[in-house]
């Protein structure tokens, strides 16, 4: 299992693998905002952990174990987003769903997926949610 920070890590290669031929450690320490030798130490856990390839000074590339788990951490990444979209979360959507994904259990997730599913199925149930929020909104 990855920590919080490996998870980060592995997610944010993956995202650059996807639009680009070429990961490189200065990539993933700039959109971070770490040190190099941070990366470079979670990239050797990562190569341990059989989510990455990858030498020392050379390029990040990612195994079918990494492609896997970081399509899976980018995905929830979005679904948390759009969830706090749909409930009408008053926040910095990005940040949020940053600060929840690490800690919501498999199951948390599903069921996240569920309600978004249920909403988007029944938009006169979703209509009535947005504007019992707004509702709410107004009476603070």
């Amino acid at each position: 299992m990855l920590s919080p920070s490996l998870e980060d890590y592995l997610e944010e290669i993956y995202r650059f693998s996807v639009n680009n031929d070429i990961v490189r450690v200065t990539d993933i320490g700039q959109k971070l905002h770490v040190k190099l030798p941070s990366v470079t130490k979670a990239l050797g856990r990562l190569r341990a952990g059989g989510y990455i390839t990858y030498q020392k000074y050379g390029m990040i590339g990612l195994t079918d174990k990494g492609r896997q788990t970081g399509d899976y951490l980018v995905a929830r990444n979005t679904l948390l987003q759009d969830f706090l979209r749909m409930i009408q979360a008053d926040c910095d959507v990005a940040a949020e769903a940053e600060a929840m994904e690490h800690y919501l259990s498999k199951s948390t997730i599903a069921s996240i997926k569920h309600v978004m599913a249920f909403m988007k199925g029944n938009p006169a149930v979703y209509q009535c949610f947005v504007d019992y929020v707004q509702a709410a909104k107004q009476v603070r």
